[in-house]
């Protein structure tokens, strides 16, 4: 049976690819796509994820709007990366896809409350939605199988040295998430880097024929280009379609068990996950960590949720 998610995300190049692979998959049932500030403002977030959806087809989704800003710190957008309107590129048309008049926490707790089973969260952004979801509906925890999220590192980061850039943006939230007590799995950069976009790969989405691949295509262009002169990447890592890959087959992402607290204080390191691998601090383990990705059975699921949209759309 397909697995029900809300998609919690700041589109964002990688968030719009994970939003067709999580509407595009038979292994999903996407219930509600939400949008948060974070690689730009809610505004062009919501915009980029009503594009999204339009070019895509993906209809009969609730899409909303969630918080305009962190819980405590001024915002931090990622324009170096994804251009100033969050998902530069492609030409867009105008919309199709509107908003519903509700604020997104409110329809996650709607949605978690009423569906018949458990609802999985895939977060692929800064965790503010989600953390006001837990604190303003504490209830809500017992309706979340788990919480699938891109964010985070084993390693170091790419907005500090230390810091992820979801995890860096509102690491209050990203906190409360971890000390939820809810099942987590953190997809961090660790293994999101090894979800390249090659010439390859674009050449691949190129190759399905469709308007929608072609879109994708360019996509990857641009946020290739950025890659390259921001961090001298020869290809871009495809972050946030890693957490859907997990849910639709968990052997795609390899995970092991670890403690994972939330740095909010250092000087150098706030925004960090300090992730315990080898159980040096004694403490409960409280999340599933990714380590590998199986490459090929990754972009075959990405690919092939991006052609069966397009062809729903031409």
């Amino acid at each position: 049976m397909p697995v029900p998610i809300i998609i919690d995300c700041d589109p964002g190049h990688d968030d719009a690819i994970a939003i067709m692979l999580a509407a595009g998959d038979p292994s999903i049932d996407l219930l509600a796509i939400t949008t948060v500030a974070g690689n730009q403002t809610v505004e062009k977030t919501t915009l980029n994820a009503r594009r999204v959806c339009t070019v895509a087809g993906i209809t009969g989704v609730p899409l909303a709007a969630g918080c305009t800003q962190p819980l405590v710190q001024p915002q931090l957008v990622a324009d170096d990366v994804h251009g100033k309107s969050g998902l530069d590129g492609p030409q867009f048309a105008e919309p199709a896809v509107d908003v519903v008049p509700e604020h997104a926490v409110d329809l996650m707790y709607r949605i978690l409350t009423r569906h018949p089973e458990p609802v999985t969260l895939v977060p692929t952004a800064p965790l503010t939605n989600v953390a006001l979801l837990l604190t303003r509906y504490p209830d809500s925890a017992a309706r979340i199988r788990e919480i699938v999220l891109m964010g985070g590192s084993t390693e170091r980061g790419n907005r500090t040295p230390a810091a992820e850039f979801n995890i860096y943006a509102d690491p209050e939230a990203a906190d409360i998430v971890f000390r939820s007590g809810v099942p987590i799995t953190m997809c961090g950069l660790n293994v999101t880097h090894q979800a390249l976009a090659t010439p390859e790969v674009v050449a691949r989405l190129e190759g399905l024929g469709t308007e929608l691949g072609r879109t994708c295509a360019q996509l990857m262009t641009f946020y290739g280009s950025t890659y390259r002169r921001l961090w001298g990447f020869a290809s871009p890592p495809l972050h946030d379609p890693v957490a859907v890959a997990r849910v639709i087959d968990p052997a795609i992402v390899h995970c092991v068990d670890a403690s994972v607290a939330v740095e909010l204080h250092g000087h150098h390191t706030r925004g960090a996950t300090v992730v315990d691998l080898h159980g040096y601090l004694g403490r409960p383990v409280n999340a599933r960590v990714a380590v590998t990705l199986e490459r090929e059975l990754f972009w075959d699921r990405v690919i092939g949720a991006v052609d069966a949209l397009g062809k729903r759309t031409t």
